[in-house]
């Protein structure tokens, strides 16, 4: 219940920080980016789901590359060079991408050895890790393809 609850007021505040995408970007550009979001994702997940490919290494990889993500994002901050953050932003939807079928291969396999009085657990710890999937690739997504209000 605790999970639950802190995993619902985590997406309640990360609606409030992230409402301003709408002043910095055109509505038009936030829905498309959007709906590319949601058709890759859905298309990741379902390839998490259904692959017969061990993907346990290539999640390694993944959480590699989101250590070195983080770091040049960082530099990036100092160094703000607008190539630097074109390449980051493509790393980084090439990295939510992979998360995304290594998140949902590595529930689908818990779920199989979870004891069922845990299945909710599971399920809450799950949601929260698609979720940050989903709205980092949303958000490197934005980055690319968002096009600035000029209000």
């Amino acid at each position: 219940a605790a999970a639950t609850l802190l995993f619902y007021l985590y997406a309640v505040l990360n609606g409030v920080v992230f409402s301003s995408i709408f002043v910095v970007y055109d509505l038009g550009s936030i829905a498309y980016t959007f709906f590319i979001t949601a058709g890759v994702f859905g298309a990741m997940s379902v390839y998490g789901m259904v692959t017969k490919n061990d993907m346990t290494k290539f999640g390694s990889y993944c959480i590699m590359g989101l250590f070195g993500l983080i770091i040049a994002s960082v530099v990036n901050i100092f160094v703000a060079s607008s190539t630097l953050d074109w390449i980051i932003s493509l790393f980084g939807v090439a990295l939510f991408i992979g998360l995304t079928a290594w998140d949902t291969q590595k529930i689908k396999s818990a779920a199989y050895v979870t004891d069922p009085s845990q299945t909710g657990k599971l399920a809450t710890i799950g949601a929260l890790s698609l979720y940050l999937d989903f709205i980092n690739l949303f958000l490197y997504l934005l980055r690319i393809f968002g096009g600035r209000s000029n209000d």
